[in-house]
């Protein structure tokens, strides 16, 4: 059997963790200052967090050999 090829796009903007989350960076953080975005706005794209259960489930499968 071939190996099974790893999503690379996947694998740019998402990290596995050891307890089974998956991490991400928030979309719309480039240019904070840029076009007229709320203080609350940029308040909540600071950091990253985690991805729901079922989107999880999903983004689990373009890693083959992930844990």
């Amino acid at each position: 059997m071939p190996k099974l090829k790893t999503n690379s796009g996947a694998k740019k903007r998402f990290v596995v963790k050891k307890s089974g989350k998956v991490k991400f960076r928030r979309a719309g953080s480039r240019h904070l200052a840029t076009f007229g975005k709320t203080p609350k706005q940029k308040r909540g794209l600071r950091g990253t967090s985690h991805l729901a259960a079922p989107d999880q489930k999903k983004i689990k499968e373009c890693f083959p050999y992930g844990r």
